[in-house]
């Protein structure tokens, strides 16, 4: 399943399920990434089509309501959350019933309520777990009382702490902003204590998508190299990275091996495209009309061709294929520029 290992017409090919993050793949913040709703509209025609998603924020029918204002028809069961993979962790943890200390918001605290728990917001009402998730509204209030609850280690008869996610960042239609990984770091920080997490890059949320909707061959789509491809490969489902969220051609190059993806992408538009195969002939690789030589520590571009995410590929496939750390290169800054689009 490695990414160079053979070629297909399109990466759809022989896929029965498509699975799409949605921040940075879909939309960033209220409005639709370029070609994303006309391309996943085409992969829809012939295959099933749901969303993956580590953002805790809003509730699965809320997040199918944006999807079908977009263009994207979507029913709320088509949404795999990771509150929904939280939920699986708690009932493991901690009896039916039981008080849970929400740091998050509505999205979290109704899969937290339809899995039987009662949601507090004070440390001061003895809850018996911790769940975090991400909300614009989160702030050091919520945060304080997650601490408060959480000043016990738990192999010293303290509370468990559940996160959805530990994604650092989230695309906004602004930029870049904070994601529950740095609220999750924060109460870390005072607590000295890790979460269990099970969002992407976790294997609860795949299996829960997988399982879902009997999927034989899904293809996962996603943005980020550390959660979502590097959780697709530890699930054992191939990837695709498309290069209009948070990872950059630069972060492509260096992605270590358990972050692979099978497929990269410029734009959603390549999901129907030939995706090109890679040639290695001696020690320069090939991807389309781009070529890539490895010569010691010099990554030497041989031909840019006429598209620049096949030098992308070209690129990666190179240095990948050495085994080797991309601080042991010189890297050309030409192999990295970066024309994609991203919010």
């Amino acid at each position: 399943m490695g990414l160079f290992s053979r070629a297909t017409p399109t990466p759809l090919h022989d896929v029965d399920l498509v699975l799409a993050d949605l921040d940075g793949v879909v939309y960033a913040g209220s409005g639709a990434i370029p070609h994303a709703v006309d391309s996943l509209t085409r992969a829809a025609s012939d295959r099933r089509l749901a969303y993956i998603t580590n953002n805790a924020s809003r509730r699965d029918s809320v997040v199918a309501g944006h999807l079908s204002d977009l263009g994207l028809p979507t029913q709320p069961d088509e949404v795999v959350t990771s509150p929904q993979a939280a939920m699986r962790l708690l009932r493991d943890r901690v009896p039916a019933g039981s008080k849970v200390l929400v740091v998050g918001g509505d999205g979290l605290v109704y899969e937290l309520e339809k899995a039987g728990f009662v949601a507090t917001r004070s440390a001061d009402d003895a809850p018996a777990a911790v769940v975090q998730g991400f909300a614009p509204e989160v702030g050091w209030t919520q945060l304080a009382e997650a601490a408060y609850a959480l000043a016990t280690p738990e192999d010293k008869g303290g509370i468990p702490w559940i996160a959805t996610n530990t994604d650092w960042t989230i695309p906004q239609g602004r930029g870049i902003a904070p994601g529950n990984g740095t609220l999750v770091s924060a109460v870390h920080t005072a607590v000295g204590r890790l979460a269990t997490v099970a969002g992407k890059p976790e294997r609860p949320i795949f299996d829960e998508a997988v399982a879902r909707f009997g999927a034989k061959h899904p293809l996962f789509i996603g943005d980020r190299l550390d959660t979502d491809i590097a959780g697709a490969q530890s699930a054992g489902i191939a990837s695709a990275l498309v290069l209009t969220g948070i990872d950059r051609p630069k972060h492509v190059l260096a992605a270590p091996k358990n972050s692979h993806p099978t497929f990269i992408l410029g734009d959603l538009r390549e999901l129907h495209e030939p995706y090109p195969a890679t040639t290695v002939r001696g020690d320069i690789t090939t991807v389309g009309g781009a070529s890539v030589q490895i010569d010691g520590v010099d990554v030497r571009i041989v031909a840019e061709g006429d598209r620049p995410i096949d030098l992308v590929r070209a690129g990666a496939a190179a240095i990948w294929g050495t085994g080797r750390a991309i601080y042991g290169f010189r890297v050309p800054e030409r192999l990295y520029a970066d024309p994609f689009h991203r919010p």
